[in-house]
């Protein structure tokens, strides 16, 4: 039985929640494994948008069962509003159908305070964090001292993990001249919530064992992209997980021989929210057009997203990274109004020519991009659901990614909804 993990090959928001969509529709379980709140996905169903955060994507249609892995950081007061707000959409969320990791770290408020107090004391050297308190949770996570979801099943423990994180995070206040978290009312606040969260409490692990054995498919759903990946992404403007498709394995405590598929979710065109290393970026009317054609705004901060030509030496290097298998392509009519499209086929750095994103952030931010021009065809693809309709220029441009790359495109997006996809590979069924 297949199982896919779908993971993002550039800097995130390429558009993976009308993918994961379309494949939870054929998939049993959709599992999440990494990262927090800070990274959204946008389905749109029959007409009804549904912004997740928390959720995977499953969650949206019956049937299904979606679990949230021990690689993601859970906000218990976020992930509750969410399941609040999606019930009032008619979407059912119980224990038949929502699983939590027990081993899942949480992000309690001193994390969201110290994410805001970094970033406003860096000045021009700030990351541009989305201020939810991801990586100061998965700094205590690394540094052993975190409150997991199954903590909160005792207040005796619960007490003695809350002593044990204060501590050092009441030590950084006091030096930043910050007032101190009371222990007590946090465990207070913790306590009045624990029932709701731990009754969606299982041993991940043992569940997807299960899963596998009972032969269901299985949809891992990375979130954020490659590019942001804190071991391979552009350190030191990136997230503070692993979002590579291997840690679908490590995220939810099964081999990476669980995962047979990975495929690459790849916008047309290059997007990056934040600070940080954009080579391909465009700070003109082409940039702005690419912006409010693709309606790049963040589906969780509706941050205003950089835009840029696609870059293929990028996502090349990503494709190699992750184990990619196949493409999803996505938001190609977007395009549609341009004379000419560009592609960055390497790189300028200082002179020399390189076919690689280097790792120094210097290098990063010297390094010129070297492009290979396409005609646009200036007609519209939206709707297209058929690659022989589509112009001939948009079918050029098309086979020169897939040909750059080396991977194939297994799909082509045409518009936000989903019905609007060229289908040319199924994963599931191959």
């Amino acid at each position: 039985m297949k199982n896919i993990a779908v993971v993002g090959s550039q800097w995130g928001d390429e558009g993976k929640g009308k993918i994961v969509d379309w494949l939870s529709e054929q998939a049993d379980i959709v599992v999440r494994f990494q990262g927090g709140h800070n990274a959204g996905h946008t389905l749109v169903i029959d007409g009804v948008t549904y912004k997740l955060r928390l959720l995977p994507s499953g969650i949206v249609r019956k049937n299904k069962i979606s679990v949230i892995g021990n690689g993601v950081v859970i906000d218990p007061w976020a992930l509750l509003e969410e399941i609040k707000e999606i019930k009032l959409k008619g979407v059912e969320v119980s224990e038949e159908n929502l699983i939590i990791s027990e081993s899942a770290n949480l992000i309690l408020p001193f994390h969201k305070e110290m994410d805001e107090i970094r970033e406003d004391a860096a000045g021009k050297g700030k990351i541009g964090t989305t201020r939810r308190g991801i990586g100061p949770a998965y700094e205590d996570k690394i540094g052993r001292r975190s409150i997991r979801v199954m903590d909160l099943r005792s207040e005796k423990n619960l007490d003695q993990r809350l002593e044990s994180v204060l501590m050092h995070h009441n030590a950084i206040r006091k030096g930043l001249g910050k007032e101190t978290f009371q222990k007590d009312k946090l465990k207070k606040d913790l306590l009045e919530i624990s029932s709701k969260i731990l009754k969606y409490s299982q041993p991940v692990w043992l569940k997807i064992d299960q899963f596998k054995r009972q032969k269901k498919k299985i949809l891992f759903e990375g979130a954020q992209g490659i590019l942001l990946d804190v071991d391979h992404g552009t350190y030191p403007f990136v997230t503070s997980s692993n979002t590579v498709a291997s840690s679908a394995a490590t995220g939810t405590g099964c081999g990476p021989n669980s995962i047979n598929y990975v495929l690459g979710i790849t916008k047309a065109y290059t997007t990056r929210v934040g600070e940080g290393p954009f080579p391909t970026e465009l700070k003109d009317k082409i940039g702005e057009l690419l912006g409010t054609r693709g309606k790049e705004f963040g589906t969780v901060t509706s941050r205003k997203r950089r835009c840029g030509w696609f870059d293929g030496v990028l996502v090349r290097q990503t494709i190699k990274i992750s184990g990619i298998d196949g493409i999803a392509l996505t938001k190609l009519d977007v395009l549609d109004e341009l004379e000419e499209i560009k592609i960055c086929i390497k790189y300028d750095l200082n002179g020399k020519m390189i076919d690689y994103l280097p790792a120094a952030v210097e290098d990063q931010l010297k390094i010129k991009p070297i492009y290979k021009i396409f005609p646009g065809w200036k007609t519209s693809t939206n709707g297209i659901k058929n690659i022989n309709e589509l112009p001939e220029n948009a079918k050029k441009y098309i086979f020169a990614i897939e040909d750059f790359i080396g991977s194939k495109i297994s799909s082509i997006s045409t518009s936000p909804e989903r019905e609007d996809t060229i289908l040319i590979e199924n994963p599931f069924d191959i």
